[in-house]
C-alpha cells in the first residue's frame, strides 16, 4: 500500500457536516469535544434556507449571486436578502470556530457542496438547472473554486495553527453521471455528463486545496471511487451500508494506491448502536478488502453514514462517542505487539 501523508492522525473519527439545532457555538463546542482528532465546521440546517447544503455552497460562490425561488436556489443578477442571509449564517459559524478553537492545532475540516451537486441543485434565471448548460456549469465551478480559495484564506487567518481539510459533498454525482437528474418540467432527465468532464471539473476545484487534505463525500449508491481518486481526492467518504462485494475491487485498488476510506458506519438518525458492533462491522469490511489489520487505523476514518441533522441531540453525542472510541480501539489494537 502506497505511503501517503494525510492531515488527520491515525485512529480518527469525524462527522460529515450537519447537526440538529440552531446555536453555532454549542455545535462547535460539541465537535471540538467529541471528535477532537478531526473536528469540523458544523452545518445547522434547522436555521432555514442558507444554512443547508446548497445554500451554504451558494453563499461562497465568487461573483455569482443567487436568490430563493419557490423551486429552490436560482442565479440572479445581483445579491439580495437571501444571499446576504446565507453569508451571514456562515460568518456566524466561522466566528464561533474562531472564538472556541483559535488556538487549536491539528486538522480542522470544512465541508461544501461540490460543483456537480451545486450545478444540479441551483437554477439558471430561466428556471432550468445550471447542469443543463455546459457554459453555466463551467462558470459555477470557477466561482466555487475562487470562493473556496477565499474561504480557505479566511479560515487560515482565524485558525493559524490548524491544518484545514476540505470535504466536497457530492451526493448527486452518481445521478449526474447516469443521466438521472430531472429536467425543470420533471418529464425528462438531463443528458449524462462525460466522466472526463466530471473528473476534470472536480480536479480543478480540489487543486485549490493542498495535497493530503482533500476529501470527497458521497452517501448515494454508486460512488465512482476511481474517478474521484483520479480527480485528486486523498479520501472518499461513503456509506458503508451501501457497499457490496462488487465494490471491493475498486476500493482495494484505491486503498492500495494511497486513498483513505472514510466509512459511514453508524446511522444518521436515531438507532441502537454499540462500540462492539461498530468495530466488528469495520474490521469485517477491512478484512473483506484483503488488507492486514495493522493498516486499518492509518487508512480508515470513521463517520456517520451521512449528516446528523435528523437525529436527536442525545443520539448525536452517543454516535460521536461510539465513533471516537471505536477508532481509538482500532488504533490501539494496531499498536499492540503480536
Amino acid at each position: 500500500m502506497t505511503a501517503t501523508v494525510r492531515a488527520w492522525p491515525p485512529g480518527a473519527a469525524t462527522g460529515l457536516g450537519s447537526l440538529p439545532g440552531t446555536d453555532p457555538r454549542e455545535a462547535v463546542r460539541l465537535v471540538l469535544g467529541e471528535v477532537p482528532d478531526l473536528p469540523y465546521l458544523p452545518e445547522l440546517p434547522d436555521r432555514g434556507a442558507g444554512a443547508e447544503l446548497i445554500g451554504r455552497g451558494a453563499s461562497v460562490l465568487a461573483d455569482l449571486a443567487v436568490e430563493i425561488q419557490p423551486s429552490g436556489w436560482r442565479i440572479t443578477a445581483r445579491p439580495g436578502r437571501d444571499l446576504r442571509r446565507a453569508r451571514d449564517l456562515l460568518a456566524r459559524d466561522l466566528d464561533a470556530v474562531e472564538e472556541l478553537g483559535a488556538t487549536r492545532s491539528g486538522a480542522f475540516k470544512i465541508a461544501l457542496a461540490g460543483p456537480w451537486t451545486l450545478a444540479a441543485g441551483i437554477e439558471l434565471p430561466s428556471g432550468h438547472r445550471v447542469l443543463s448548460d455546459h457554459g453555466a456549469t463551467r462558470d459555477l465551478a470557477q466561482a466555487l473554486t475562487e470562493g473556496l480559495r477565499t474561504l480557505l484564506a479566511d479560515l487560515t487567518a482565524r485558525l493559524p495553527a490548524a491544518t484545514i481539510v476540505v470535504q466536497l459533498d457530492e451526493p448527486t454525482l452518481p445521478a449526474v453521471l447516469a443521466g438521472h437528474i430531472p429536467t425543470a418540467s420533471g418529464y425528462g432527465t438531463l443528458r449524462t455528463v462525460a466522466a472526463t468532464t466530471v473528473e476534470q471539473t472536480l480536479a480543478d476545484v480540489l487543486a485549490v486545496v493542498p495535497a493530503g487534505r482533500r476529501v470527497v463525500h458521497c452517501c448515494a449508491p454508486g460512488v465512482p471511487v476511481p474517478l474521484l481518486q483520479r480527480a485528486g481526492a486523498d479520501a472518499v467518504a461513503l456509506d458503508a451500508a451501501l457497499l457490496t462485494s462488487r465494490h471491493y475491487d475498486d476500493l482495494g485498488e484505491a486503498v492500495q494506491a494511497g486513498l483513505s476510506l472514510w466509512l459511514g458506519v453508524v446511522p444518521g438518525t436515531d438507532a441502537d448502536i454499540s462500540l462492539d458492533a461498530t468495530r466488528a462491522r469495520v474490521t469485517q469490511l477491512w478484512s473483506a478488502l484483503g488488507f492486514p489489520a495493522d493498516q486499518l487505523a492509518s487508512t480508515v476514518v470513521l463517520t456517520p453514514a451521512c449528516g446528523l441533522a435528523g437525529a436527536s441531540p442525545g443520539y448525536v453525542r452517543r454516535a460521536m462517542k461510539v465513533l471516537r472510541e471505536t477508532a481509538q480501539a482500532l488504533h490501539e489494537g494496531a499498536d499492540e505487539p503480536e
